[in-house]
C-alpha cells in the first residue's frame, strides 16, 4: 500500500475513532444529566407538604392516574383508614440492611367519606424464618382507625420469576407468600377497589416491622466516570496520532534533515 494512502486511512481511522469517543463520552453527560434532573424531581415532589385523604383520592380519580408522571407519585401523604389485615401478604425474597426476608403488603381502606379507596401500602420488612420457610413471621396489625403515614410509589417492584407468573407463590396460593404481586389480580381475587399504587409507610420500627428503606439517589457518578473514560480515550488517540502521524512523519525528519 502505498504510504499516502496508509496515511489517508490511519487519519481516517483516527477521526472516527475521535468522534465516536467523543459522542460517547457526551451520551454519558447527558444520561447523567437526565438522571439528575429525574432526582431533583423526586426529591421536590417529597418535599411538598403531605395529602390527606380528600386529596389522595382526589388525585387518583380518573386520568390523573395515567399521567405521566402521576401527579401522586413520590407525594408524602398522611392517611387515616382501617387495616384489612385478612388480606395482607408476604413478598418474599426482599432484603433489608442486606438481610433476606419479607416485605408486608396490607391494603388500607380510607375512611368515610373515601372508603371506595383501597391502598396497598408496603408496612416494613421482617426477616423470614430459615427452619420452616413457609412460615409467616408475627406481625401486629392493628384494629380501628389508624394514621398511616409514608409516601406514594408505583406498585411494589418485581422479581425476576423462573417460569412462574405474577403473583405465584411457593404453596400454590395456598399461603400468603407471594414471589411477586400484581394489583389487579388482587383486586380480582380479592374483590377490593385497589388502586393501581402504594404506599411506602415510613416512620420507626413498630408493629414487628422495620422500615430502614433505601433513600433515592441520583446515581450519576457512574455516567460522569464512564465519560471520564470515553473523553480519555478520545484524548489518547489524539495524541497518539498527533505523535505517529505528525511530529515522527513530518516534524523530526525536516529536523534531522536541517
Amino acid at each position: 500500500m502505498p504510504e499516502r494512502w496508509r496515511f489517508v486511512l490511519i487519519s481516517l481511522a483516527a477521526l472516527i475513532g475521535i468522534a465516536v469517543t467523543l459522542s460517547l463520552g457526551r451520551w454519558q453527560l447527558q444520561r447523567a444529566g437526565y438522571k439528575q434532573a429525574l432526582f431533583e424531581a423526586v426529591q421536590r415532589q417529597q418535599r411538598q407538604p403531605p395529602w390527606d385523604n380528600a386529596q389522595l383520592a382526589a388525585g387518583l380519580a380518573g386520568p390523573a392516574v395515567q399521567a405521566s408522571p402521576a401527579p401522586w407519585l413520590h407525594r408524602p401523604v398522611q392517611l387515616h383508614g382501617h387495616w384489612i389485615g385478612a388480606q395482607t401478604l408476604y413478598l418474599d425474597n426482599r432484603q433489608m440492611q442486606g438481610q433476606p426476608g419479607f416485605f408486608v403488603l396490607t391494603p388500607l381502606r380510607l375512611a368515610p367519606p373515601h372508603g371506595d379507596v383501597v391502598i396497598v401500602v408496603q408496612r416494613g420488612w421482617v426477616p423470614r424464618n430459615f427452619q420452616e420457610r413457609t412460615a409467616l413471621p408475627e406481625v401486629h396489625t392493628p384494629e380501628g382507625l389508624v394514621t398511616v403515614e409514608g409516601r406514594m410509589q408505583a406498585a411494589p417492584s418485581r422479581l425476576y420469576e423462573f417460569g412462574g407468573r405474577a403473583g405465584a407463590d411457593p404453596d400454590g396460593q395456598k399461603s400468603r407468600i407471594r414471589q411477586n404481586v400484581d394489583i389487579t389480580e388482587w383486586a380480582a381475587a380479592s374483590g377490593l377497589p385497589l388502586r393501581d399504587a402504594s404506599l411506602l409507610q415510613t416512620g420507626e420500627a413498630s408493629e414487628g416491622l422495620r422500615r430502614d428503606w433505601p433513600e433515592a439517589t441520583a446515581g450519576v457518578e457512574k455516567h460522569h466516570g464512564y465519560a471520564f473514560q470515553w473523553f480519555g480515550l478520545a484524548a489518547l488517540i489524539t495524541l497518539l496520532y498527533v505523535w505517529f502521524q505528525i511530529i515522527r512523519r513530518f516534524v523530526r525528519p525536516s529536523r534531522s534533515r536541517s
